[in-house]
């Protein structure tokens, strides 16, 4: 099936308890030049949450269903994990990798479109850590998966759940990352997302309107970053008239702090502030289709 003898769960990375915070956003935010008070600002998100983010929760949940996946598909190889910004550290995970005698791994990375920071950082990332290890294995990164069934069906059907309860007329508005406009292959994820988008709402609401929004920006005000925020079209969709929204954070793949307090917090009490009707699409996380990917990814490959 393939030439690989590990696979590699390459994700983001997130505090597990409330000393964990700041460190983790120096990590995240080292080099910008970020002032000390604008980390605290960031990090009461995650002490709402007693300091811990779910994504490394939701990374282990979803290591274990690959695993599973992988069992029940006659794919014997070893899943490993390893984080950007904190720990299970990626290059203590390529040194563990090392030590087993793994000599190439395939990378599956928690990030399904192209651009600089959800596909070509973490080749950065891979690099950085390979250097750090003498003699490491090869590490492949699969190819972006955002077109595929395994990632787009979980999305399709939990916008028909979420539109299920709302009234008729409800707005589908899709939201993912903002990312400076600077960036380098902005272009590309831009279209990528309305790509996907438009995928989703034709099968889960034909012929019904749809938006492509965006959340979680972090620059400084004087950067310009992909827009509209998703606050500011809420505000938009209620001076037109529209009473509930139907929130799809598609350019996410698990339900971590920025869909956490992001939407669940954040989008939906402006929602309930200006009366709209809100609801929240789940995220494909440890969905058979979407754990059955990388499996799909590696049979792909040479």
């Amino acid at each position: 099936m393939t030439s690989y003898d590990a696979l590699l769960l390459l994700s983001f990375g997130g505090p597990e308890g409330p000393e964990d915070v700041i460190p983790f956003l120096e990590n995240v935010t080292r080099g910008r030049n970020i002032p000390r008070e604008r980390l605290e600002e960031v990090g009461e998100h995650y002490h709402l949450f007693g300091g811990v983010s779910p994504i490394n929760r939701l990374c282990r949940e979803l290591k274990a269903a690959i695993e599973a996946d992988f069992a029940a598909n006659g794919v014997d190889l070893p899943v490993y994990w390893g984080n950007r910004n904190w720990t299970p550290y990626l290059a203590d995970t390529v040194r563990q990798m090392k030590a087993d005698g793994i000599r190439r791994a395939a990378a599956f990375v928690t990030s399904a479109y192209s651009g600089y920071s959800t596909n070509d950082q973490y080749l950065n990332d891979i690099a950085r850590a390979r250097e750090e290890v003498p003699d490491a294995p090869e590490i492949d990164k699969l190819p972006v998966y955002c077109d595929r069934p395994g990632f787009v069906d979980p999305f399709v059907d939990a916008a028909k759940e979420a539109l299920s309860g709302l009234p008729d007329g409800a707005r589908l508005v899709f939201t993912a990352h903002s990312v400076p406009l600077s960036q380098p292959n902005r272009e590309h994820y831009v279209a990528e997302l309305e790509r996907v988008s438009r995928t989703v709402a034709d099968r889960a609401a034909p012929g019904a309107p749809w938006d492509l929004v965006y959340q979680s920006r972090s620059g400084p005000p004087t950067q310009p970053w992909l827009e509209p925020q998703i606050t500011d079209h809420l505000e938009k969709l209620h001076g037109e008239g529209v009473r509930a929204v139907a929130v799809v954070p598609v350019g996410f793949v698990s339900d971590h702090m920025e869909v956490k307090y992001d939407l669940d917090v954040e989008a939906a009490d402006r929602a309930a502030e200006l009366g709209l009707a809100f609801a929240r699409a789940a995220t494909p996380g440890t969905d058979p289709r979407f754990a059955a990917l990388p499996r799909h990814l590696l049979g792909e490959t040479p």
